[in-house]
């Protein structure tokens, strides 16, 4: 017996929400957040603009569901530490998570903005939080430390970014910087210059890393 074919079989539905957010990560690292708009998303999809809302009532709610797909398998990284030391996994963790936001253009500004109560953000928060109080920390201490590594890793990130923005030649402005101090009398930013205009960004992130880390062992003690 002959069965009809349908003219959609075996090709993927025009719109779905996993579609939307994969289509709105790309227009993402192509042109950027100030440039994704649900009309433009729409027009990527070749669908009506209003369709979109089916699955996001607000482009509030698409960057969530964008922040939400960015961060899967951070939570993984608490693994990789491999020595059971709770500062080595907390470190992989927010190694982990500013990985996934360079790994998107302007991905910590959508990430900043966003507060996902998903699998992978809340996977990730749960991660840290656990690591945290299996290192000693009370249950307070562990949330406000969850915070001000979450916080220290979104917005170095953030920083990050947007010195190395396109319109910026992929460089910080050390120049503007350089002349700044050049023009006054700042002595001690004169001395530590090579240091505050490097776009050595790793390292700035590592050393910034480091002293909470050692702060959080002050605490346990």
């Amino acid at each position: 017996m002959n069965i009809p074919s349908s003219p959609t079989r075996g090709r993927p539905a025009r719109l779905s929400q996993a579609r939307t957010v994969q289509t709105a990560l790309d227009l993402l690292d192509e042109s950027g957040l100030d440039a994704l708009t649900m009309r433009r998303l729409a027009d990527a999809m070749d669908v009506q603009a209003g369709a979109l809302y089916r699955y996001f009532a607000t482009k509030q709610d698409l960057l969530t569901a964008m922040a939400e797909r960015m961060v899967g398998g951070v939570a993984d990284a608490a693994g990789r530490a491999g020595d059971g030391d709770w500062s080595k996994a907390a470190a992989c963790l927010a190694r982990a998570l500013r990985a996934a936001l360079l790994a998107h253009r302007d991905g910590a500004r959508v990430f900043a903005g966003t507060h996902s109560t998903g699998p992978n953000t809340l996977g990730f928060a749960n991660s840290l939080t656990g690591v945290l109080r299996e290192a000693g920390l009370s249950d307070a201490e562990a949330a406000r430390a969850l915070y001000a590594v979450t916080n220290f890793t979104v917005g170095h990130t953030l920083e990050e970014q947007a010195a190395l923005q396109p319109e910026n030649d992929g460089s910080a402005d050390g120049g503007t910087l350089h002349d700044a101090v050049a023009a006054g009398a700042y002595p001690h930013l004169a001395a530590t210059l090579p240091t505050l205009t490097s776009t050595d960004f790793t390292a700035h992130f590592e050393f910034g890393l480091r002293l909470l880390l050692d702060g959080l062992r002050a605490v346990r003690q």
